[in-house]
């Protein structure tokens, strides 16, 4: 989708200003914030894209004002309204009202460390061979799906190089859509700077993104 959450590229928001020795978490309520995100994916009521999109889809004020975290717990409210785990008088009070209902999984604490080892492997079995090659020039889609999508908007329309071909993996566009998980091949593409932002970008510049099949067709 194009949400102000797709930034790249774009002026006006000030430089990067990375904090030395950053903490891991500058308060506590983050450290329980990324908990609760957790335990609650444990439920089997929704997949990583569909987080994804839940956060993208916060309004511009909301997004852009919010500390990363503070999107964190504002999209988990929107999914366990949506997948009707709470009610919207508990998330304003703050306390249980009604009878929780069963879900497909739970996260106990002492499953917690093996869970986070394993991940969450996206590679799948490949129907059929891998359309591009390395080396290969292709052109990357102009397209606007109204929901989640891994193509930057920075990318749509230009042309690049193939670098590596990565495998085969769940699509991340048919995840967030919630219709299963329609593998594609992925490569790595790699652009010029030039190419991307025009003639006053550094020459010196490539940028690599990782693009799934869909989003390619021949230069």
């Amino acid at each position: 989708m194009n949400g102000v959450h797709d930034l790249g590229g774009m002026m006006g928001f000030g430089p990067i200003a990375p904090e030395q020795n950053e903490p891991v978490f500058h308060c506590d309520w983050e450290r329980r914030a990324l908990a609760l995100t957790l335990a609650a994916a444990a439920c089997g009521e929704w997949n990583l894209d569909m987080v994804r999109y839940a956060r993208e889809s916060l309004p511009p004020a909301e997004y852009l004002t919010k500390s990363y975290y503070d999107i964190w717990i504002t999209a988990l409210e929107h999914l366990l309204l949506k997948a009707g785990l709470i009610a919207a008088e508990e998330l304003q009070q703050g306390t249980v009202l009604v009878p929780a209902r069963a879900v497909k999984g739970k996260l106990a604490p002492a499953d917690v460390e093996a869970v986070l080892r394993k991940g969450t492997p996206y590679d799948r079995p490949a129907s059929a061979e891998a359309l591009y090659r390395e080396g290969e020039k292709v052109r990357t889609k102009v397209m606007h799906p109204p929901t989640h999508t891994r193509l930057p908007r920075y990318a749509r329309g230009k042309v690049g190089v193939v670098e590596t071909v990565r495998g085969c993996f769940a699509f991340p566009d048919s995840k967030a859509r919630g219709v299963g998980d329609d593998p594609h091949w992925c490569y790595t593409v790699r652009f010029t700077g030039r190419e991307l932002w025009g003639a006053e970008a550094d020459p010196n510049l490539n940028v690599s993104i990782d693009a799934w099949e869909p989003y390619l067709e021949w230069a």
